[in-house]
């Protein structure tokens, strides 16, 4: 029984284009398991949503909590 190894690829239509050789023979019927690989920051676009396409607009939004959270009146934790 093989170990199951890791090998990132890239799909294309429906073939997928390993980045290493798989180490098996040619033909050898296989079962995949597709967990998509996301490139750095893509996680924190989904997460911000709307912001995605406006980081100027992110930008202003955080500037403007951190005012207000400067500006209130309740008091700081520990104080």
């Amino acid at each position: 029984m093989l170990t199951q190894i890791p090998i990132k690829g890239t799909v294309h239509g429906k073939m997928i284009e390993l980045e290493q050789d798989a180490g098996l023979p040619e033909g050898q019927k296989v079962t995949v398991t597709m967990q998509p690989v996301g490139e750095a920051g893509d996680a924190l676009r989904r997460a911000f949503g709307a912001w995605s396409d406006d980081p100027e607009g992110l930008d202003e939004f955080l500037e403007q909590v951190y005012r207000d959270r400067r500006s209130s009146s309740r008091p700081e934790v520990g104080e």
